[in-house]
């Protein structure tokens, strides 16, 4: 995506098990986005020294950083982070956890056990559309459920869309391992065929099958909010699937950012 010229920047860092997205937005807009592989000892020196060069190809300055959030589910990536974000700005970053203030109230048993991608994603979810189910295709697929009332109910967790191909071909030795695609039939006429079918048509009836059990056991109608990698393929197969947001992390946060921001605000009037 290209950057705009004009406001300050908004750092959003949201750390998986498998990729780490540094997402850089002037207000609701996101004008750069990297990717990088997570590793759980990388440096501060090692963050700048990769990020300085993607913000020079943007056309992108470290000094027009002025505010950095972060959503990490590998805790030992956090401190390095923080560090990143001091030396950008001067100031601490919000760190999203499990007492951050986004509006929901956490119906889980252990709040402090739920990943921040997946808060994150829920608290984004409910302001824009209200009651509603997130389903993310990460290194882990999830679906939450956040209610009318913004109670979010909890969700499901099941092994990735890669967890699961990569463990096919680790187990089983005479099947090959495939790329995810969309197949041209549900019943395969090779093994290879066979597989993709398993797991394409596989998964969108888990998440079809899931967003109806929880709809019925939450007795909520909201809307379905689908992200990460296999969520824009699986839409045109989904029957409940409504809307696909890849950004939605990144929006997230920045909508986390600036509610705190607001709150600050109206404690000091």
């Amino acid at each position: 995506m290209s950057a705009s010229a004009e406001g300050p920047l908004l750092l959003a860092v949201d750390v998986g098990n498998t990729n780490t997205q540094f997402g850089l937005l002037r207000g609701t807009t996101v004008v750069a986005d990297f990717r990088m592989e997570s590793r759980r000892h990388r440096t501060l020196d090692e963050y700048w020294a990769i990020m300085e060069p993607l913000f020079r190809r943007e056309g992108l300055s470290w000094n027009e950083v002025t505010e950095v959030v972060i959503s990490c589910v590998v805790p030992p990536a956090r401190e390095p982070l923080c560090q990143l974000a001091r030396k950008a700005t001067g100031a601490e970053p919000l760190v999203i956890d499990h007492t951050t203030d986004t509006g929901l109230t956490l119906l889980y048993h252990r709040p402090e056990e739920m990943g921040a991608d997946r808060l994150v994603n829920a608290a984004y979810a409910f302001h824009r559309w209200g009651e509603c189910i997130v389903v993310d295709f990460g290194t882990a697929t999830t679906l939450d459920v956040v209610n009318a009332k913004g109670q979010y109910l909890g969700g499901c967790i099941v092994p990735g869309v890669s967890i699961s191909m990569d463990a096919l071909f680790s187990h089983a030795s005479r099947l090959p391992r495939i790329d995810v695609r969309r197949p041209d039939h549900v019943i395969g006429r090779s093994t290879e065929e066979a597989m993709l079918s398993g797991v394409y048509f596989g998964y969108v009836s888990m998440v079809d099958g899931l967003v109806s059990r929880m709809r019925e056991e939450a007795k909520i109608e909201g809307k379905v909010i689908a992200t990460g990698g296999l969520a824009g393929r699986i839409r045109g197969d989904s029957t409940t699937v409504d809307e696909v947001m890849p950004e939605l992390p990144l929006l997230g946060m920045a909508w986390l950012a600036a509610r705190r921001q607001e709150q600050r605000r109206r404690s000091l009037s």
